[in-house]
């Protein structure tokens, strides 16, 4: 398509005419020259077909606005926006580039609403919507393709494509960072930004206007020192610090996956998306991701672990600054250290392992000193706090100080070392023995010596301890080696004699229920701490292969909606696991009693969905291992003091690879009314059996009522079945229990059993992720409708009665119960 310049010229004086041209299939062209304009209605289409240049309306909004989209989803998705921060409102509008080489954006009087801030001036330019999705303007007759002079990825909205950079240029200040929307009808910048500080050493900060959000920690040459990026299937990605420029990028690994990053607005998180044709946008991850993420939620030298109560302690050497508010659950005063620094020599280091680095806005590096460098110059400076390695690849180090207190740390799996300056009488042993270094080699040799023999003894005592019990040769049919379970079984061991004392020699009063392990005992420890401890009993349905898994599986899982495994008792015969005391026993004694139910409104009662929900997410995706736990049902939840969730008794997990989606078993194990399809008829397993169970939770937890053994008076479907021909007929609302139905939290009741009839849909190719469960269960979205459940067959009378029979509540005995059956 050409228009001539005297065109363009009648288009401005005639501003009270809107001129309405669509370019067909066949004209769509992905360039402008300095003869063509863009009016609304009009599109440009990349080179490829990806992408698409245009003007459109976001939301419900009538204001007119120059984005890009992709071209082939359905659902627009705008990837960025020209004039954010001035809307058009007249039809009247042309997207022009001048001779000099500027794009201009002209409104219905002809004055320039937005512009590319092109410098360099060229005879022939051209503007080109290229197929990664980057608009470009360029010399028409330049060879290099990437010689551009102006292009829309320096300048991203709220969303982060691939190939884009993410970061500054040091030599210009260009600053590439990401800003969300105001809101869904309005892409103006919004209150977050995700950009680089690079105060210090650089490293990238969520914020909230002025407010840190969030740090996924500095870049330590593998990964953020404090995020969960790790090597995938989607995308590989890179981090390039130099003179010139320091930037984040990432390249999807098959170009015909759909993948972005996306800076919401409304919840105020980075998210990835990934596209499916059939299921439409999927969340992929996040950050932040649980409370443990929040900026400095535990102050000054202050650690967070999610998976402790309460989750904010102080590093050891360290006590809070303000004790009375620490113990009220205000941890934002941070800790100090139990003797302080006097900077008069003699101070030393103490490594701590496993954290997310401080924040390293107050820091100096240098990429070349080795680490024994960096301590010495550490050292020496009455300001330097800490040091680390900057580099954690193999052969690499390079010095990373923090020339003031440390701020934002928290506890993760793969987490680094980090050394802080300690007064030299907290360092005891280690730096008398530093001083022995000094004075005497021979000294050093037989100290290291009797270390050595110390901790051979000791490691070939557990070694034995553990062969007897047989915990070490758990077997092949884990994804796991045998290496990394043994790495996994760093467990307190506690005696014995601890345990009989701490439940009165196990007597009656103390037993809170038994299930397929054995007994489950509440103890207090001699320091008041109350425990509940299951043991293996010798007449046990399940034993040791499940006594294996639940140390395996649980030992180092570490999220506020797991139960928290303290430990491990083995002493001759005797095999017990030790808990934290959850007061409130097990979810399946209140929905389950016509009294107890009533204690929970439905505020409670999407509060424990919503927990479980993230539970199984962490175990899914964000854990370690990718673990299927399989035996997912009301009793299996147990409740704390504050009625929050916690997901117990991992006897019949199963851990994935990376690289593995399903599994088949002979073995079929766990709790009908509770298993998927697939697993009850075939033995095949993956993540949507999970998700299946979960849903057949959450309409028990609506509806107060058991899948298994539901009675109706007009048919003979288990609750599954009912929930959907109420849900078919928009009778919906009648599934949820008499006792909470309040007209306040009717959306939300509704929301919650149309999420639970996804997830218990027949196929598992239907049923959604564990990620878009907890998208859909936090926010106001359209939902997908759900196709039929699985095991949507009437029973007959005798069924039902056998049924009925069977799975009646008897007592409070059923709170670990595990049902094995044979197929």
């Amino acid at each position: 398509m050409r228009i001539s310049t005297d065109s363009f010229s009648m288009f401005l004086s005639l501003t009270s005419v809107i001129v309405i041209l669509i370019i067909s299939e066949a004209e769509a062209t992905d360039r402008i020259t300095t003869t063509q304009f863009l009016r609304e209605n009009e599109t440009i289409v990349s080179s490829g077909g990806s992408f698409e240049l245009g003007f459109f309306r976001p939301g419900s909004s009538q204001n007119l606005y120059l984005g890009i989209w992709y071209k082939k989803i359905t659902a627009r998705t705008v990837v960025w926006v020209a004039n954010r921060e001035a809307p058009l409102t007249n039809q009247s509008v042309i997207l022009k580039i001048s001779s000099p080489g500027i794009l201009n954006l002209y409104n219905e009087t002809g004055f320039i609403i937005w512009s590319s801030n092109t410098s360099t001036r060229v005879e022939d330019p051209i503007a080109q919507l290229l197929d990664s999705g980057n608009l470009v303007v360029r010399e028409a007759n330049d060879d290099n393709p990437e010689n551009f002079l102006w292009q829309s990825f320096d300048y991203p909205g709220n969303t982060f494509l691939p190939g884009m950079k993410l970061g500054k240029n040091l030599i210009t200040d260009l600053d590439r960072y990401l800003s969300s929307w105001k809101s869904n009808d309005d892409p103006a910048p919004g209150d977050y930004t995700y950009r680089m500080d690079t105060r210090g050493y650089p490293q990238f900060v969520l914020r909230n206007g002025a407010i840190e959000k969030f740090r996924p920690g500095p870049w330590n040459g593998l990964t953020f020192s404090g995020s969960s990026l790790k090597p995938n299937m989607i995308f590989n990605y890179s981090f390039v610090f130099s003179k010139e420029e320091v930037y984040y990028t990432y390249e999807l690994t098959n170009s015909s996956v759909i993948s972005r990053r996306v800076l919401n607005q409304s919840v105020g998180v980075m998210q990835r998306w990934t596209w499916a044709d059939h299921r439409g946008w999927i969340l992929y991850s996040e950050i932040p991701m649980d409370n443990c993420d929040i900026y400095a939620s535990c102050g000054e030298y202050g650690s967070c672990n999610i998976g402790n109560t309460p989750q904010c302690g102080c590093l050891d050497k360290f006590v809070p600054r303000h004790q009375n508010n620490w113990d009220s659950g205000d941890w934002s005063s941070g800790c100090i250290r139990r003797v302080p620094l006097a900077c008069r020599g003699g101070e030393g280091f103490m490594k701590y392992s496993g954290l997310k680095l401080p924040d390293t806005r107050n820091s100096w590096f240098n990429t070349s000193m080795t680490l024994e460098e960096c301590r010495k110059m550490c050292l020496g400076n009455c300001s330097c706090m800490a040091y680390a390695r900057l580099d954690i690849r193999k052969g690499a180090s390079g010095c990373l100080m923090w020339l003031g207190s440390l701020v934002d740390i928290r506890e993760t799996e793969d987490g680094q070392d980090i050394y802080v300056k300690m007064a030299s009488s907290e360092l005891g042993s280690q730096g008398k023995r530093r001083e022995a270094i000094i004075v005497s080699l021979t000294l050093v040799i037989g100290v290291s010596l009797l270390c050595l023999s110390l901790t051979l003894y000791f490691w070939k005592k557990k070694h034995r301890q553990l062969e007897r019990t047989g915990i070490m040769s758990h077997g092949s049919s884990h994804t796991e080696t045998s290496k990394s379970h043994k790495e996994d079984l760093q467990l307190p061991s506690f005696d014995l004699a601890t345990i009989v004392d701490a439940t009165d020699n196990f007597s009656l009063h103390n037993k809170l229920g038994e299930g397929g392990f054995g007994p489950v005992y509440k103890g207090v420890l001699e320091g008041g701490q109350e425990i509940a401890v299951k043991r293996l009993s010798s007449s046990s349905r399940q034993g040791l292969d499940e006594f294996k898994n639940e140390v395996i599986y649980i030992a180092k899982l570490q999220h506020r909606n797991l139960v928290k495994l303290l430990g491990c008792c083995i002493q001759g015969e005797e095999k017990m696991l030790i808990y934290e005391y959850l007061s409130n026993k097990s979810l399946d004694l209140f929905i389950f009693d016509e009294t107890l139910s009533k204690l929970l409104d439905w505020p409670k009662r999407f509060h424990i969905i919503d927990g479980i929900s993230r539970g199984l997410l962490y175990l899914h995706q964000d854990s370690r291992l990718r673990i299927i736990h399989r035996d997912l049902k009301a009793s299996n939840i147990l409740l704390d003091i504050d009625m929050t969730p916690k997901i117990s008794d991992f006897g019949m997990a199963r851990s994935f690879g990376a690289n593995e989606t399903e599994a088949n078993t002979n073995r079929v194990v766990g709790t009908y009314g509770y298993m998927s399809p697939e697993y009850a008829v075939d033995g095949i397993f993956s993540v949507k059996s999970d998700v299946f169970s979960f849903g057949v939770l959450v309409l028990e937890i609506v509806s107060g009522k058991r899948n298994r053994g539901f009675s109706h008076s007009n048919h003979f479907h288990n609750l599954l079945g009912h929930a959907w021909k109420l849900y078919q007929e928009g009778r919906a609302l009648e599934v949820v229990d008499a006792a909470v139905v309040n007209s306040i939290y009717v959306s939300e009741m509704l929301r919650s059993i149309q999420v639970a009839l996804l997830c218990v849909q027949q196929s598992p190719e239907d049923r959604p992720s564990m990620s878009s469960v907890v998208l859909m269960l936090g926010n106001d979205g359209a939902l997908p409708q759900p196709k039929e459940p699985g095991f949507f067959t009437e029973r007959t009378v005798v069924e039902f009665e056998y049924s009925t029979s069977r799975d009646t509540p008897s007592s409070v005995n059923e709170i670990t119960i595990t049902v094995l059956e044979a197929r």
